[in-house]
């Protein structure tokens, strides 16, 4: 696996650290939060925050013409005993509480739907089973806002399973409360011609523990925007993800670990494979250590496989550090082709090329897979790596 700066023909990956409250990164280049779309202007792909997305593949999400049509997507909530699941108003306090928009997208799927679930765990109740929320296209536009909210000392795993075809923009809430534990696991396995582009927004309580899988196999442009801040000291988050980016497709993931309270941590880890023509896979990580932040603990690592020729990676992992009195910090990211000598080595004792391939790419994930711990899931997700690299043969 060769280091950020020895990558592929084809390639990029950029670092920095910057310190000082003066310095600036991607977390500072766009414009402040907002929900009201006239905030933001209209994206030409010249900006930071926009300069890897293929705007005109957006279907108009990105500039205000794409407009609610047909059926859009179809939303059923599987949960247990004890969960409380609403259908509210834009009125309701709890929208937009975890996090604000940052970009055009985010502020028109909030000003568009009309809508939204509310999935509530009350206080100190821990389930057993995960709660499972299926998001289903159906080949219109939609806009569209979920809520997940754990009270105090409670427990939950919640899945949400991304289906169909469907041009989706929508904001994803995260409420955690005090020393409460979620892990969601949002898989996108849309049709091929599907467009999905999400910010979900994490606000994690005072000793609380978040845990986040992002796991993007299908559409035609997937951009996803995961943040999480903190609501208070000691709490944890979690952000791993995988992707397998495959021809003409485009999966970009932008996320950002807003540390705005002491003694907080976060570790960040995403591993990706491309394969095919104009595949191309974009990973920002941006981590902000603010003043009040000390006593901080973030690490954050981006790994790519690139499978054959004609896919791209750009890879961009930022830290931005405003205080030094911090327990660690630090970022890494690397791009590398498949390793010819491992399916050599696999080959020279007896298995076969394609069975081998698959053992290699495999191993590359399953590291992240098997920390996911619901097995029906796993299984999914493995025989979902196995089924992209049996159509590249």
């Amino acid at each position: 696996m060769a280091e950020a700066q020895n990558i592929p023909a084809g390639s990029t990956t950029a670092g920095s650290i910057a310190v000082a409250a003066e310095s600036t990164v991607a977390t500072r280049m766009s414009a402040p939060p907002s929900f009201d779309v006239a905030d933001f202007p209209v994206p030409h792909g010249r900006e930071e925050e926009w300069r890897f997305t293929p705007l005109e593949r957006l279907r108009g999400l990105h500039d205000g013409t794409a407009t609610a049509t047909g059926t859009g997507i179809k939303v059923d909530i599987d949960a247990p005993e004890g969960v409380i699941v609403e259908t509210v108003g834009r009125d309701d306090a709890r929208l937009g509480k975890a996090g604000t928009p940052v970009d055009r997208v985010a502020a028109q799927a909030y000003s568009s739907f009309e809508k939204a679930s509310v999935v509530t765990v009350p206080k100190e109740v821990v389930l057993t089973e995960p709660v499972r929320i299926s998001v289903h296209g159906e080949g219109g536009t939609a806009f569209a806002h979920q809520v997940i909210e754990l009270g105090a000392f409670a427990e939950a795993v919640v899945v949400i399973d991304h289906t169909g075809d469907a041009v989706l923009a929508a904001n994803v809430d995260f409420l955690l409360g005090d020393g409460a534990k979620l892990t969601v696991v949002s898989v996108q396995d849309w049709d091929d011609k599907a467009v999905h582009v999400s910010q979900h927004n994490a606000l994690v309580g005072r000793d609380a523990t978040f845990k986040s899988f992002v796991v993007t196999f299908g559409g035609d442009v997937v951009r996803l925007h995961p943040r999480v801040q903190y609501a208070g000291p000691g709490g944890e988050a979690e952000l791993f993800g995988l992707y397998f980016t495959d021809q003409g497709q485009h999966q970009e993931h932008r996320l950002l670990v807003d540390h705005n309270a002491p003694h907080c941590k976060s570790n960040a880890a995403y591993k990706g494979a491309l394969q095919g023509q104009d595949a191309h896979a974009v990973w920002i990580g941006d981590v902000l250590i603010r003043v009040m932040a000390e006593g901080t603990d973030t690490y954050e690592m981006n790994r790519n496989l690139v499978l054959t020729d004609g896919a791209r990676v750009d890879s961009v992992p930022n830290l931005e550090i405003e205080t030094g009195e911090i327990a660690g910090a630090g970022h890494a990211s690397a791009t590398g082709r498949f390793d010819d000598e491992q399916l050599f080595y696999l080959q020279a004792r007896g298995i076969p090329a394609g069975e081998a391939r698959r053992l290699v790419v495999r191993g590359f994930f399953a590291e992240l897979v098997q920390k996911i711990g619901l097995p029906d899931v796993e299984e999914r997700l493995l025989a979902k790596i196995d089924a992209e690299l049996e159509a590249s043969v």
